[in-house]
Parts: C-alpha cells; sequence; structure tokens
C-alpha cells in the first residue's frame, strides 16, 4: 500500500518513527509531498532546534527518497475538503497514486471524498495495529528500541497512550 502521511503524523516524533518502522518493515511505501515536509519540520522547529529538525529532516529524505512525491501545479484546484488548506495532501495522493493518507484529522479528510479518489483516510492508532499485525517481529522490535528510554515510572502503555495511539498501545504492551 502506497499512503501519504500528513505533517500531523510526522511532527511527532514517535509518531513518524513507529510510522517509518511499518514502512520498514514493508507494511506500505511512506509518501509526502515538498509541503508536507516543509509544515512538519516549520511545526518541529517551534519546539526542537532547528538544526535538529534540518538533521531528521535530512535523513528521512535520505533514507526516504522515493517518498517525496512532486505535485503538479494547479493539482489541488478542483478539490473540496472541509479545510481548504489540506486540499494540497489529497492532491499529493492523487499524484502518488495512493491508496491512504494517514492524519489525525480525519475530519478534515472524509472517507466519501477520498473514496472518490480511491484513497482512504487513516487514522496512525489502527493504522499501526494494522501494521502490528502485518509485521509483529519487527514493530515490536522497533518499539523496544524506541522505548528503551522509559524510566521506571513510565510505562509503554502510558507513552503510547500520550501519543494518540491507545489501540495500538493496548495490542503491543502486553508483547513487550
Amino acid at each position: 500500500m502506497r499512503a501519504v502521511l500528513d505533517a500531523c503524523v510526522l511532527f511527532p516524533t514517535l509518531t513518524r518513527g513507529l510510522l517509518l518502522d511499518a514502512a520498514e518493515a514493508g507494511v506500505f511505501v511512506p509518501l509526502w509531498s515538498p509541503r508536507i515536509a516543509f509544515e512538519w519540520t516549520n511545526a518541529a522547529a517551534r519546539e526542537t532546534p532547528a538544526a535538529q529538525v534540518a538533521a531528521e529532516a535530512g535523513a528521512l529524505a535520505a533514507r526516504w527518497p522515493e517518498a517525496e512525491i512532486a505535485v503538479p501545479d494547479g493539482a489541488a484546484d478542483g478539490l473540496s475538503l472541509p479545510d481548504p488548506d489540506d486540499t494540497h495532501v489529497l492532491a499529493a495522493a492523487i499524484a502518488g497514486r495512493a491508496e491512504a493518507i494517514v492524519t489525525f484529522n480525519l475530519k478534515d479528510f472524509p472517507g466519501r471524498t477520498l473514496a472518490r479518489h480511491g484513497i482512504m483516510p487513516w487514522h496512525p492508532d489502527p493504522f499501526l495495529l494494522e501494521a502490528l499485525r502485518e509485521a509483529e517481529a519487527p514493530m515490536l522490535a522497533a518499539l523496544r528500541a524506541r522505548l528503551g528510554w522509559l524510566s521506571a515510572d513510565d510505562s509503554p502503555r502510558k507513552i503510547l497512550k500520550r501519543a494518540r495511539l491507545p489501540r495500538f498501545a493496548k495490542a503491543a504492551e502486553p508483547r513487550l
């Protein structure tokens, strides 16, 4: 499956990492446009040093060079979503021949509208839950590595719930 990752799932480091772990495991092919990349790096730069954000963006581009989609000028013209500022995401999905858009903002990507283009909206929680089902061993190994910094007061479930991934947390925690 080819899936566009919206800026809102690229900005939280943990969510971005888990989604790309799923891509690394072969669950899907990640896609984004230059504008999506700009949006997530711009948002991240508000909370993270610019040099670190630039390094993360560079590492992403180096690891996934085929992920960046060239969206033709005017591709969003004529597309309609509840938030007109999100039409560029749909245009990227169409240009990239994606079957899915992964976003926390499902209300801005109505299923019926996306279905007209053969695209399905996914919240990252069920998307990662499906990835866990499809590639359990690599996803659990990646999750262990990502959460290795936890203190005794933290639990994987608590961290993942705070990241708005409660179903993924519930399924993964007993296997960690």
